[in-house]
């Protein structure tokens, strides 16, 4: 995590694309499909940074807003279409998009596309795509669903796996607090009291991160929510205040567990423990990026032991555990 996934394909794309002329003048010629909001904006960043003193024009499309700016852009011509696959197959059925002439496909984060139910929609597009491009296939799992995916879209394709899932980042230092249901509260606050460093408190629930975010307030520690239920720009503006400093706790479910960057943050809590080990792995690696060291805090209730055994075993480490008494 955080070692440039997106540079992997987005350096050679913009190599690539500079190097020869456009199938078809002010064809699109890249498209980068996403499954989240936000990650589809964090890569369209890294294109602007990338490309900075190149020719070439993306942009970023998702649904929860308005179409309109984001039809002008595509008018005034896109050679990199960074998207996600609901609003994707709106424009394109609504005869706002030709994907006839793309050169690179890139599906980004294949097994969470597979979980948000967005298969439907990628077999949807790929009849647009022409038959000759380069397709690369991007997954932190694969399960077989993933495996039979990528069989129907790919033509005798180089499989690149690195480090397996399990591998808990080493320079995280995780623990543990074994505590009863009624302290995580009061858990919670004298942890984020005793430090002054930016933290993100995973929910396993949408109604449990918002419970939590007023908590925080009415303790007097700012703090902000940021789930599937909130607004795109309430969500944006959360994260940008967040990456910032402006907010020092953010409080999240799983969505923004894969694929955002948040330079140098240095606690994870983990409030609830996800229902799937494989998430505590994603939770944690939004620290200890790229080189720096990070902090993962794990609460767990007596009934959440099964779930931590089966973290231990995907990671094959005992966190070291934390006494807590109120």
């Amino acid at each position: 995590t955080g070692t440039g996934k997106t540079a992997a394909f987005a350096l050679p794309m913009l190599d690539r694309l500079t190097a020869s002329a456009p199938r078809k003048k002010g064809a699109i010629r890249a498209l980068i499909l996403t499954p989240t909001r936000e990650l589809a904006l964090q890569i369209g960043e890294s294109f602007e940074a990338y490309g900075k003193y190149l020719t070439l024009r993306s942009t970023v499309i998702f649904g929860g807003v308005g179409q309109a700016p984001q039809v002008a852009a595509l008018k005034k011509g896109v050679d990199i279409l960074i998207a996600c696959p609901g609003r994707l197959n709106d424009l394109v059925g609504q005869g706002l998009l030709d994907l006839s002439n793309i050169e690179i496909f890139v599906l980004d984060e294949a097994d969470r596309m597979l979980d948000m139910g967005f298969v439907a929609d990628i077999k949807r597009l790929l009849p647009l795509l022409p038959k000759s491009r380069q397709t690369l296939f991007f997954s932190a799992t694969m399960p077989a669903d993933i495996v039979a995916l990528s069989k129907s879209m790919l033509t005798d394709p180089v499989r690149v796996e690195v480090t397996p899932v399990a591998s808990a980042v080493d320079a995280i230092d995780q623990r543990v607090y074994f505590v009863e249901k009624p302290e995580k509260k009061k858990l919670l606050v004298s942890l984020l009291r005793e430090e002054d460093k930016s933290v993100l408190v995973f929910s396993r629930t949408k109604h449990g991160a918002d419970n939590i975010s007023r908590l925080l307030s009415k303790s007097g520690i700012r703090s902000e929510a940021i789930h599937g239920n909130k607004s795109q720009n309430h969500r944006q503006r959360v994260l940008t205040d967040f990456k910032s400093g402006k907010i020092r706790v953010m409080v999240a479910t799983d969505i923004a567990a894969r694929g955002i960057d948040i330079r140098e943050l240095e606690i994870v809590i983990n409030y609830d423990l996800p229902d799937v080990p494989e998430t505590y792995v994603h939770r944690i690696g939004r620290t200890g990026r790229a080189g720096h060291f990070g902090t993962a805090l794990t609460f767990c209730t007596p009934d959440e032991r099964p779930l931590m055994k089966d973290i231990q075993r995907l990671t094959g480490k005992k966190l070291n555990a934390e006494t807590y008494r109120a």
